[in-house]
């Protein structure tokens, strides 16, 4: 089975660690159902197992990925929800290439429930940006930011798949929508998705009611006094640091909310789609690669020179 996989961990040149050719196909858990693959996109979680995070070599070889768009044994389209059942892990959980093979190969399979229908006015390679990213951004605004109470919208370092999908939700949504970036040629983008672009640090119009945080350390005092009483700040990553420094003092004079957030339900994943399809709204693809093409997809996103989703075509 053609499949892009890890072969090695390897810290400091993640790339080396990636293989794209031919792989066997694992035998999947009983009750589980295989889809054929028609397109998928790439996460930074991918470049975290090809360093070895949370994918040691005992598991290896694992084929990444955690999203894809794929055909069932019915022939119907179908959006692949990357949160899998795992006994083998702490949580309970896992996310599709750390216990069980993920979606950057031909096949995939998971449980049936993890199925979900793709919308028709929906093209398989946008539907292939939404299981992780955007539904991460989703869960962070409505489920734990409470989006429906708020009025502004602060988005932190916006040109990744999270912020930049936090970003067209929020404006979709009706927000006032501001965002950072350190790249003048990302504010530009994010200006034409209808939010105010603004340099890291830089002081708002306003305080805001909910803040989407990814980059962590360096931007996390910033979310702070941006925030006004009673904010939201939804924390899903650390790109830039995990170490930031807190006054706690701000936490409490100004009774703020600071929130953990990964993924979202196969509910959630539902909400998300009919939304999108409801508003007409499309995710953001950056690029576009064959399949063959994956060491190249890989290396764009290595690169951080993005804004939006890498995709996978499978069909190429």
């Amino acid at each position: 089975m053609r499949a892009a996989y890890a072969t090695k961990a390897n810290p400091e040149d993640p790339l080396s660690a990636l293989t794209v050719g031919d792989l066997p196909e694992a035998t999947p858990p009983e009750g589980w159902v295989t889809v054929d693959v028609r397109a998928s996109s790439l996460n930074h979680h991918d470049l975290w197992s090809l360093r070895g995070v949370g994918l040691p070599a005992d598991r290896l070889p694992m084929v990444l990925g955690c999203d894809a768009v794929g055909v069932d044994p019915a022939g119907d389209e179908v959006v692949v929800y990357a949160v899998v059942p795992d006994r083998a892990d702490p949580r309970g959980i896992s996310l599709l290439s750390e216990h069980f093979p993920g979606t950057l190969a031909e096949r995939v399979s998971v449980p049936a429930e993890n199925l979900i229908r793709k919308p028709a006015g929906m093209s398989a390679l946008e539907a292939a940006c939404l299981p992780t990213a955007w539904l991460t951004a989703w869960n962070m605004l409505t489920t734990r930011g409470r989006a429906a109470e708020a009025e502004a919208v602060l988005v932190q370092g916006a040109g990744g798949g999270v912020a930049t999908a936090a970003v067209v939700l929020a404006v979709a949504m009706g927000k006032r929508v501001y965002a950072t970036s350190r790249e003048e040629w990302k504010r530009e983008r994010v200006t034409a998705l209808g939010a105010t672009a603004v340099e890291p640090g830089a002081r708002l119009p306003e305080r805001v009611d909910l803040v989407i945080e990814s980059v962590g350390a360096p931007t996390f005092d910033h979310s702070m006094k941006s925030s006004k009483p009673g904010a939201r700040i939804v924390v899903c990553g650390a790109t830039g640091g995990h170490q930031a420094t807190i006054d706690l003092r701000r936490v409490f004079a100004m009774r703020l909310e600071i929130l953990g957030a990964t993924m979202g339900s196969a509910d959630e994943m539902r909400s998300l789609l009919a939304f999108l399809d409801e508003q007409g709204v499309r995710p953001v693809i950056d690029a576009t690669y064959g399949f063959a093409e994956a060491a190249a997809a890989f290396e764009h996103l290595h690169s951080g020179k993005i804004f939006g989703k890498v995709v996978l075509d499978h069909s190429r």
